[in-house]
């Protein structure tokens, strides 16, 4: 079996390692712009999973032998979506909007056989609350530039962590790959022994 990952995310790259050694990186040209949001973060992070690794299962031409896994994650508080900070200003309004309150992270994963008989989707959702920062500690964090090509503004591995005061569920879905429930996935398909 041919493994490909439809996602550029180096964080993604590096967990997967820990479940598949092997893999290759195809990256999905999907545009995400083309799924609106329609208040049910579940259901939104699995279309867009879904829609990656089709795009990707597309190039394949029905080979047998070949799995795409897709994913996307998306930072959601209080029914907004925030995805990947524009620039400084988009980023500081996110981390601003989080600073001291609950918000919740999803991650979709689907995967895809390039047969189209293998085609599975499901979500994973992480609480996580920042701390109340000060002006300055945004500043500050936000000079770091860790914000850049993350959604919500933050990755929990990097700059950001000492702001992190709590988290509710699966630490790797916040970095973009909810390890467990992909391994128990993909054993529930038979694909992993």
């Amino acid at each position: 079996m041919k493994f490909v990952l439809a996602s550029a995310s180096e964080r993604r790259q590096e967990l997967l390692r820990r479940i598949l050694p092997e893999y290759e990186i195809m990256v999905s040209s999907f545009d995400e712009s083309l799924i609106p949001f329609r208040g049910d973060e579940s259901a939104y992070v699995m279309e867009l999973s879904r829609s990656k690794s089709h795009s990707v299962r597309n190039l394949f031409e029905d080979s047998k032998d070949v799995l795409i896994i897709g994913s996307d994650t998306i930072v959601s508080l209080d029914g907004t979506i925030y995805g990947k900070p524009a620039d400084r200003e988009d980023a500081s309004a996110m981390i601003r909007s989080m600073s001291g309150k609950w918000h919740s992270v999803y991650s979709g994963i689907s995967i895809t056989s390039a047969d189209g008989i293998t085609d599975s989707s499901f979500s994973v959702r992480t609480d996580v609350k920042f701390m109340e920062m000060t002006d300055d500690e945004m500043e500050d964090y936000l000079d770091t530039l860790d914000w850049a090509g993350k959604a919500g503004g933050y990755g929990i591995q990097g700059e950001s962590s000492k702001y992190i005061e709590e988290i509710r569920g699966d630490y790797y879905n916040v970095m973009g790959l909810p390890l467990n429930a992909l391994y128990k996935n993909l054993k529930e398909l038979d694909i992993l022994g």
